[in-house]
């Protein structure tokens, strides 16, 4: 057997083809651990969204909210800045109150409204179709605008009628 060539420290000397080998050897490993590395990425990704359930938003959210208040607000807020706290909650929750009952109260007016349309176009519309029948065609045509519509407006045409005046 043939012995491998020495340099001066007595290591054995390395051809060029063997050192690309072995680059090539340890790129296909780098590939071959970036590629694990992306698809262990992938699958803690997907679990983490997995895992956060609305419920374990909601406890998180307890936790981290009892601990932040634990923690050094409740401190600060001594005497009349507790006061201040408190006024400021209540107008809040007084506006609440308030926006909530005025939508209230405009969809009750909205129902309102509508019934009393109803309940008034009921007899206008018969009152109409007598008058038209009634009426011959000729002196239909020889009305005025005013005299053809002779029912009374709704409250809101009123209104409108008189502001646009």
């Amino acid at each position: 057997m043939k012995q491998a060539a020495t340099n001066k420290d007595s290591r054995p000397r390395v051809s060029f083809e063997h050192l690309v080998r072995k680059v090539e050897r340890a790129e296909d490993v780098l590939e071959m651990r970036e590629q694990r590395l992306v698809d262990r990425y992938r699958k803690l990704n997907d679990t983490w969204r997995k895992g956060w359930t609305p419920m374990r938003i909601v406890v998180v959210g307890l936790a981290s909210g009892f601990l932040v208040g634990r923690a050094e607000p409740l401190r600060a807020l001594t005497g009349a800045r507790m006061l201040q706290m408190v006024s400021a909650l209540s107008g809040l929750f007084a506006s609440v109150q308030a926006t909530f009952a005025a939508e209230q109260a405009e969809q009750a007016a909205d129902t309102a409204e509508e019934a009393a349309t109803d309940q008034a176009a009921e007899p206008a519309t018969q009152a109409k179709k007598e008058q038209a029948e009634n009426v011959p065609p000729a002196a239909r045509r020889s009305q005025t605008r005013d005299q053809v519509h002779s029912t009374q407006p709704r409250p809101a045409e009123a209104a409108t009628e008189v502001s646009e005046r």
